[in-house]
């Protein structure tokens, strides 16, 4: 268009010269003319009215080079095109602060740009609360598959609820019956046990008395046969079994006495083997309660209240590392942009910020809510080959007013522009 314009003033130009020489040419050749009474005019010199025509060129020039300055800029037609390629220049580069570069382009280049003083744009995505939690199976649950699930994709969950039920629900299930017929068991050997201590201490008891009426009895003969025995009634062999047996009587009571302290409440022996017993069974209470939590390895629950947004496994199928559901909380929405170390120094929590893409039918609005605090590489991406993929940048959380994270919960890791209206924190 510029060609052109040169190219039609430069006519214009030639145009009025062929003109004026044609003028001078043709000025000496006077035709005679009857005489009128009048005076003849002065003549106007032709040179005189080509340079104020000159004149009325020039603002039209200008006016004509800024509209199609505004022209180029606005609609970039094909040649303007082909002319910054063919000499590698960009629209905007000569500024930090272009305003000709759409912001369609920095999501295609993933370029950080400033488009207006204090402004910075940047790529983001969707994400609930907390972002997406990948629900894995639990700990301990080795190659049990999927047995069943009981939620379907937006269902709402609430934290402990069942997702999903393993097939090892079974096997765990009977342990769980072996450990409490264990504890019976042992249960029934303290019972045992305390009631053979019982019998035997019964049966102590009964021997002392026992023993304790044969002592009287042969110490009542050997009284006799002593008062026999001097006055030579019995004798001396007589006598000296009579002393023998109650000797043997009186150590009976003695060996009686012993095997009932044994089964006395509060003896070692007693106490030994109820102890025994007892431990037992707390072994096999330990074992019911590790059997009832092993039984937790069959199901997978929801660690906390959220939507449930993906199921990545069916029925049959052993769970992926990657988890079989992802939950996210999605009654606050967040996005997550990646802003460049170089300008992170210009956000500050509390800066609003607009959200756009092209699948939102509207603008999402919100303020920065939190900044990361160590500088990571660069992991929000498109498919441009050309990108950019190892640049430098911060993670930004922004919280989303209560309209726009309603508009946002169908949207999760969906990419967006994020522009932030840095230091204009309210």
């Amino acid at each position: 268009m510029l060609a052109q314009l040169r190219g039609q003033f430069a006519a214009a130009n030639s145009f009025d010269t062929i003109r004026g020489k044609s003028m001078s040419a043709e000025t000496p050749t006077r035709l005679p003319l009857a005489e009128n009474g009048l005076e003849p005019s002065a003549a106007v010199p032709v040179s005189t009215v080509s340079g104020r025509s000159r004149l009325y060129l020039v603002p039209l020039f200008m006016l004509t080079l800024f509209t199609g300055a505004v022209i180029g800029m606005y609609f970039q037609p094909p040649g303007l095109r082909v002319f910054f390629n063919a000499t590698g220049l960009e629209p905007g580069a000569g500024t930090d602060t272009p305003i000709a570069v759409a912001i369609q382009r920095v999501a295609t280049q993933e370029e950080i740009a400033v488009i207006s003083e204090g402004d910075v744009l940047a790529l983001g995505r969707i994400i609930p609360r907390g972002d997406v939690i990948q629900v894995a199976t639990p700990s301990g649950a080795g190659d049990a598959r999927i047995a069943e699930i009981h939620v379907a994709e937006g269902d709402q969950v609430n934290a402990g609820d069942v997702l999903a039920v393993l097939d090892n629900l079974a096997q765990l299930e009977s342990n769980i019956a072996s450990a409490r017929a264990s504890i019976n068991v042992r249960e029934a050997v303290l019972l045992q046990t305390v009631a053979a201590i019982a019998a035997s201490r019964d049966e102590a008891r009964a021997a002392l008395d026992r023993a304790e009426a044969t002592a009287a009895a042969a110490q009542s003969d050997l009284e006799r046969a002593t008062s026999l025995f001097e006055r030579d009634i019995v004798t001396r062999a007589d006598f000296d079994q009579i002393i023998a047996r109650a000797n043997e009587a009186g150590r009976d009571v003695e060996r009686n006495l012993a095997t009932l302290s044994r089964f006395e409440t509060g003896s070692d022996t007693v106490q030994a083997d109820i102890a025994v017993a007892q431990a037992n069974l707390e072994a096999a209470r330990a074992d019911l309660a590790r059997a009832q939590q092993e039984l937790e390895r069959a199901y997978v629950r929801a660690p906390e209240n959220g939507m449930v947004l993906a199921i990545n496994a069916r029925v049959g199928e052993r769970p992926a590392n990657s988890g079989i559901i992802n939950l996210g909380d999605t009654s606050q929405m967040t996005v997550e942009a990646e802003v460049y170390q170089t300008m992170i120094g210009r956000v500050s929590i509390g800066d609003p910020v607009t959200v756009t893409a092209e699948a939102l039918s509207q603008e999402l609005s919100g303020v920065v809510a939190a900044i990361g605090l160590e500088i990571g590489r660069q992991s929000i991406t498109s498919s441009d080959p050309a990108a950019n993929t190892d640049a430098r940048v911060v993670d930004v959380i922004i919280k989303l007013d209560e309209a726009s994270s309603i508009a946002a919960q169908r949207f999760t890791n969906l990419e967006a522009i994020v522009r932030i209206d840095a230091g204009r924190a309210e």
